[in-house]
């Protein structure tokens, strides 16, 4: 079939699989053209599929010829209708895993469920024995707690005053101002099950349990912190307390796992256009703004760069891990430098419908975003047709 970008509001609603896979190795060649890693061996990826994560198994596979099992939930295709980018982009991962002669393999389903945790640990079990990096980097809307059979579902609401600012529409380029009313009732709490370290310390602490965590094991969760222009509806809101209690249960995890000489860290990344990302009010005119002046100074990153230099300057440099104040590992720095983040504030001042072109990138933006859906990248035919019924190996 032939495929094209469906838009939705902030979602595409079609994905392209030769681009995924494209993107896959594209991501792939960047991470050879940098060099071997001496980082992990046997790799498990809690929400593998796109984005933050997606990079972290390409970069522990293709940089440290490591073994690696993903998790996600992602929707495969049926005939004529295709699939997420992330079924594709894992199909993709796996495939050229295999032509590396790596160890590749997945797990399709909710990642918070009893069930997905214990197929999990039955696969390592039977396959890698132990794992020796755990990545955790789940980006959904909703939990059904697996205790409670409660289902939470989060908020991006700023808490105590309702929250007022500019925004784009990045479909369009409109600027316009946006008003976001305060959280109510529960919707901290549902937030944070959602978004919170809970989920996390319940992986770490069933691998724990059955021995699939190698001495030595480290084991990370991505959070955001961002600048002072969206902290009202981001840090101090109601996912800032998620990611607090994230951040929080890092040390959790490392007292857990001081038995075998583990440690649990956060790390604080960039912002970046992620299908999340680009359903926050607010963020991507801060993206477009901050993407203009990073990329003028020769200093912007996507998920891929970004998780290459964790593992290379961060996780596996032979010493301790450099850390923040509150423990965190910092590969936000270029994005939060006073001489990037005092550009950016005086272009918001500026910014309107008419000044974005010029002083933003939004084409930028909107290349990301359809890159998220393998739209947009060279070397694919997209006036061709494509064949939707892609199956990942391990899964089909």
């Amino acid at each position: 079939m032939n495929i094209e970008p469906r838009m939705r509001g902030f979602i595409c609603t079609t994905s392209h699989p030769t681009g995924c896979a494209q993107s896959v190795k594209n991501q792939i060649e960047y991470i050879k053209s940098k060099g071997a890693i001496n980082g992990p061996k046997k790799v498990l990826v809690i929400g593998a599929s796109t984005g933050f994560g997606l990079a972290s198994r390409i970069t522990s596979a293709f940089g440290s010829d490591a073994a690696t099992i993903g998790v996600f939930f992602e929707k495969p295709p049926f005939a004529g209708k295709p699939g997420s980018p992330g079924w594709y982009n894992s199909a993709a991962i796996e495939n050229e895993a295999s032509k590396a002669g790596l160890y590749a393999k997945s797990i399709n389903g909710d990642a918070f469920s009893n069930e997905i945790k214990k197929q999990t640990l039955d696969l390592i079990k039977a396959d890698l024995g132990q794992v020796d990096l755990v990545i955790y980097s789940l980006a959904s809307p909703v939990r059904l707690h697996p205790v409670t059979g409660v289902l939470h579902r989060s908020v991006l609401k700023p808490i105590g005053d309702t929250y007022t600012n500019k925004t784009v529409d990045f479909h369009t380029g409109v600027v316009t101002e946006i008003s976001i009313a305060a959280c109510q009732g529960d919707d901290i709490a549902n937030t944070v099950a959602v978004m919170g370290g809970e989920d996390w310390f319940m992986w770490i602490e069933a691998l724990k349990a059955e021995n699939l965590l190698a001495p030595g094991v480290k084991t990370v969760a991505y959070s955001y912190i961002g600048p002072t222009l969206t902290e009202a509806v981001y840090r101090k809101g109601t996912i800032g307390r998620a990611k607090d209690h994230l951040e929080a249960t890092a040390f959790s995890i490392s007292d857990s796992l001081k038995t075998i000489d583990g440690q649990a860290f956060v790390s604080v990344n960039k912002a970046l256009v992620t299908q999340a990302s680009s359903a926050i009010p607010v963020i991507p005119l801060y993206i477009s703004l901050l993407y203009k002046i990073m990329k003028e100074e020769g200093i912007h990153e996507g998920c891929i760069e970004q998780i290459q230099r964790l593992y290379q300057d961060r996780l596996y440099i032979g010493e301790p891990i450099p850390t923040d104040e509150k423990g965190r590992i910092r590969i936000d720095d270029w994005e939060m430098r006073d001489d990037v983040q005092e550009k950016v504030a005086a272009l918001w001042q500026q910014a309107t419908t008419e000044t974005l072109p010029e002083i933003g990138d939004l084409p930028g933006y909107k290349q990301d975003f359809l890159n998220l859906f393998g739209f947009g990248f060279d070397g694919v035919d997209y006036k061709a047709d494509a064949d939707e019924m892609v199956a990942i190996p391990s899964i089909a």
